[in-house]
């Protein structure tokens, strides 16, 4: 007699009349449920990675909290990146992106995460112990980075390690439970309708030859029936996302008051009059022109290019300046409070920042307080190289490891170097360089313009290559006379008639000249020049236009006051700043 299951079918051949057992027909539906049980257990996996990774940076920022905010592994890894990226590429971001730079490369380092961690987990579905070790391999990323990092404290690892260990633990247990039971070994109180992914059939009544005859049901898919723990899944997956964000936050609020000594020690700053007070503004020195830039730049408004993807807060009463190097016979330290008691400058100073293209946004106009560097260096023994000093080069270090160097002769030529203090009236904001920075009138910010300032070391630039020269910039970068159109703006559209045609000039520590104009490359016309407040800051400028209907190119170039004209040719901001005329094009109506 023939064995047959009830899931098997038969034939009947009229010639030989005979019964073929066919296999079985699978139940309505059954392989499209498999595929979607499938499926589901896929982008759980996922899920389970994604989880992961937050609860490891929820934990870190919770430890870095404890620490500082600058060992967080994001914070870390994106310094690091930063201190790799090549010149070209930084050039690029800032270009595109402005002072948005840092938090573009954040979020790509979260993105980057994100999808890392999801692979993780479709990984951890056939490979579940590969799949966690992941984990912890991300977290050596973090520490190599916090270690890597020039300002590194010893406890700058704790956060990526914990935070590696708590996204592993989290992992492991998200994971095992979309591990597959066989339906065979549910007891049969558990295997109900919420345990698998479709409820059995009814058992079929026996035929009649098969009484007695053990049978098996066959799966309905074709393969091996699988469950996994949903309920538990679910119930794990909301307490990790719950803990990711719970610490998280509180890790935010950690590292927020861990600035609170600072905070207080900036409110608690009273400038006081500086012993050489700026001259007033001259009448004049501002055209009003609509749509021209103020000729003070207010701080909220000031451009702001660094490295730094955390602010660095300094409390004001911890800091301490440290002098010293080549002829220096002996170290000096200073006190912010030793700083404030000395005659202190006020001058308005234009700055600039290398990455300025023609025509760019990075460059503004402040009053700034402080004392003059050179009495200092003066102070302290150093003597310039024209008089035989045998420092060439003072290497300002930031709270942050950042490293700029400054030609020793450039700062005791008798310019206003400055140590500042305040800016615009108030004591620096944090993310201009509080409590201390230096500034150079006619340097790019690259070579004079250190924020957070810690160390003034005298060497020479024989013997050492700041941040920026290791990065293939030039050692010394004067600022190039530069001019920009600040109306109309490019694509305006102006109506026929007369339009003012305005911007603003720098020719820092020369001064600028003349300002001239021209339309569709015609002949120059020379520019009303606003009223000079003094060599060191920028010059507005004004061209009234009698513009006609159609489109026009605008151009715009500067003479200082050696004599020396913007040239027209065009080259990026590497090695030592952008040349060129800056255009705009308008369609007048």
């Amino acid at each position: 007699m023939t064995r047959v299951t009830d899931d098997d079918h038969r034939s009947h051949s009229p010639e030989t009349g005979t019964q073929q057992i066919l296999p079985p027909r699978p139940a309505p539906g059954g392989t499209g449920a498999g595929t979607a049980a499938r499926v589901l257990r896929v982008a759980l996996a996922g899920l389970s990675g994604l989880l992961a990774g937050a609860a490891a940076l929820g934990v870190a920022e919770l430890v870095s909290g404890a620490v500082r905010p600058q060992a967080g592994p994001v914070t870390a890894v994106g310094g690091a990146v930063i201190d790799r990226t090549p010149p070209a590429l930084k050039d690029y971001a800032v270009r595109h992106f402005g002072t948005n730079d840092k938090l573009v490369l954040q979020l790509g380092i979260v993105v980057v995460l994100a999808l890392f961690a999801i692979a993780l987990g479709v990984t951890a579905l056939r490979f579940p112990r590969t799949g966690c070790a992941g984990v912890p391999a991300f977290g050596v990323i973090g520490v190599a980075a916090a270690w890597s990092r020039p300002d590194r404290h010893d406890l700058d690892v704790l956060p990526s390690i914990v935070g590696a260990l708590a996204g592993t633990a989290a992992f492991w247990v998200l994971i095992t439970r979309l591990a597959p039971r066989s339906a065979r070994s549910i007891p049969h109180e558990e295997a109900s309708p919420e345990a698998d992914e479709t409820p059995d059939p009814p058992e079929p009544e026996p035929h009649k030859e098969e009484v007695g005859i053990p049978t098996a049901r066959a799966p309905r898919d074709g393969g091996t029936r699988t469950s996994f723990d949903r309920r538990g899944f679910v119930l794990a997956a909301a307490a990790t996302a719950a803990a990711s964000a719970g610490t998280g936050v509180v890790g935010r609020v950690l590292n927020d008051r861990s600035g609170a000594a600072a905070r207080a020690s900036r409110a608690a700053v009273v400038l006081p009059r500086p012993a050489s007070p700026a001259p007033p503004v001259p009448a004049g020195a501002d055209l009003h022109v609509p749509g021209a830039h103020p000729f003070l730049t207010p701080a909220g408004d000031f451009y702001r290019v660094d490295t730094a993807l955390v602010v660095p807060r300094v409390d004001a009463t911890a800091w301490r300046l440290r002098l010293h190097g080549l002829g220096v016979p002996s170290d000096v330290t200073y006190t912010y409070d030793d700083l404030l008691r000395r005659d202190l400058i006020e001058r308005d100073i234009t700055l600039t920042c290398v990455s300025n293209e023609v025509g760019g946004p990075y460059v503004g106009n402040a009053r700034w307080i402080g004392v003059r560097l050179a009495d200092l260096l003066r102070e302290a023994g150093v003597r310039p190289p024209s008089r035989g000093g045998p420092a060439d080069q003072i290497v300002a270090r930031s709270v942050d490891g950042m490293t700029i160097g400054t030609p020793v002769e450039t700062v005791m030529d008798g310019r206003d170097a400055m140590l500042a203090l305040g800016m615009n009236g108030q004591p620096l904001p944090f993310a201009h360089g509080f409590p201390v920075r230096v500034v150079v009138p006619g340097l790019y910010g690259y070579v004079s313009a250190c924020k957070w300032l810690r160390d003034l070391q005298l060497t020479t630039f024989d013997a050492y290559d700041a941040y920026w020269v290791r990065r293939t910039w030039s050692a010394r970068a004067p600022i190039k006379t530069e001019s920009r159109i600040d109306t109309p703006k490019p694509f305006a559209t102006p109506k026929a008639g007369p339009v003012p045609v305005a911007g603003v000039a720098w020719a820092q520590h020369r001064g600028i000249a003349r300002v001239q104009v021209r339309v569709d490359g015609g002949p120059w016309h020379t520019a009303r020049l606003a009223a000079e407040d003094s060599a060191d800051t920028w010059r507005q400028w004004m061209w009234q236009w009698d513009a006609t209907p159609g489109s026009h190119t605008l151009e715009v170039r500067a003479t200082d006051r050696t004599g020396h004209t913007q040239t027209r040719h065009r080259v990026g901001t590497v090695p030592d700043g952008a040349t060129g005329w800056h255009s705009v094009v308008v369609d007048v109506t």
